[in-house]
């Protein structure tokens, strides 16, 4: 820009017109680049205006050229401020993703790699990149009833979906160990997430939900139980074919006990060896290509395996997601891989 500043003012029949140009550039710099560049092409629009004034012999004109340079001079030192500006909200930027970053760790830990047989790989993606924390979770717990297991996703943003989010999770760790099965663990978190709500203003309280899909993969990891509370479907992997485990009858989400509808029954299926368990949360199934068409898991990723290991699962699906959207998605989305492992022994 600068280059063309002064190219335009050599060749221009009139005086100046090429100093858009070199107020444009330095106010550029001062935006996008370092102090050290912003200072270098502030000295360097002065030096190109003062060769280009006595080139034109208006330097004998000390008023004029005076008042040309001064305004150059000036020009750069509001990029220089505009510069520094920038820089200190960058930080704070910073010092904000990383806070965000520790509770989205201290939140939501990862998983254990590897119970008994089963390789466990999950990932949270932000629909935004400043965005390192929100209302999607999951949790992998090994228990005395087989290894159990949570993905689910809180209505809404922001540190109220987070701390749902902790509730969740706290209540999770605590009582997996102990519930006999999984309608008692569902019926747990339900009790803990109204008693959470009952300390909401009403209308937070009133349309705050959790989708929720609990499992638990028995000790002999040949079954998996689910118990499915709104949630989207998880899928099953097995060789190149991908099947939606849909439930029979859908449950409520989570924080909704107040409609007086009883809760689903948990189903079992068979988990076979070298399959892959896969849950996501809706900011998979639900993103949209260019044409508004929905992402579906179970189309997109078939003929797509084998797949060995959980996290070449979640790589090829994060990948897709991406490419089928083409864009920014508008929800986080969750992802939790389990593959059983073609031998091994059976978790004790």
């Amino acid at each position: 820009m600068i280059v063309g500043g002064a190219l335009w003012n050599l060749l221009s029949p009139r005086a100046y017109w090429g100093d858009y140009l070199l107020v444009a550039a330095v106010t550029v710099a001062g935006a996008l680049l370092s102090l050290r560049h912003t200072i270098a092409a502030g000295a360097a629009i002065v030096l190109v205006e003062t060769a280009l004034l006595f080139e034109g012999g208006y330097l004998g004109n000390a008023a004029a050229s005076t008042i040309e340079l001064a305004n150059l001079a000036f020009t750069a030192l509001i990029a220089i401020g505009v510069n520094r500006v920038v820089a200190r909200h960058g930080r704070r930027l910073e010092t904000v993703r990383s806070v965000a970053e520790a509770a989205q760790r201290a939140v939501l830990p990862p998983p254990p790699v590897r119970v008994g047989p089963l390789a466990i790989a999950a990932v949270y993606k932000a629909a935004q990149i400043e965005a390192l924390i929100g209302g999607d979770a999951y949790a992998v717990q090994d228990t005395p009833y087989g290894t159990r297991l949570l993905i689910a996703d809180v209505r809404g943003k922001g540190m109220g979906a987070v701390g749902v989010v902790a509730v969740l999770l706290g209540t999770f760790r605590a009582m997996a160990d102990q519930a006999p099965d999984l309608a008692v663990l569902a019926g747990q978190l339900e009790r803990a997430l109204v008693k959470e709500g009952a300390l909401r203003e009403e209308e937070v309280r009133m349309e705050g939900f959790v989708t929720a899909l609990l499992g638990e993969i028995s000790p002999d990891v040949d079954q998996v139980r689910l118990l499915n509370c709104g949630h989207p479907s998880p899928y099953l992997l097995e060789d190149t074919a991908v099947s939606p485990l849909d439930p029979g009858k859908p449950g409520l989400p989570l924080g909704m006990s107040g409609l007086g509808v009883p809760q689903a029954e948990p189903e079992t299926w068979p988990f076979p060896p070298g399959g892959t368990l896969l849950l996501v949360t809706d900011g998979v199934t639900e993103a949209r290509d260019r044409f508004g068409s929905f992402y579906e898991p179970a189309s997109r990723l078939s003929g797509r395996g084998p797949f060995r290991q959980p996290d070449q699962v979640i790589e090829a699906l994060v990948r897709d997601v991406e490419h089928w959207t083409g864009g920014p998605r508008d929800d986080d989305m969750a992802i939790l891989a389990i593959t059983r492992s073609t031998n091994g022994p059976a978790r004790p």
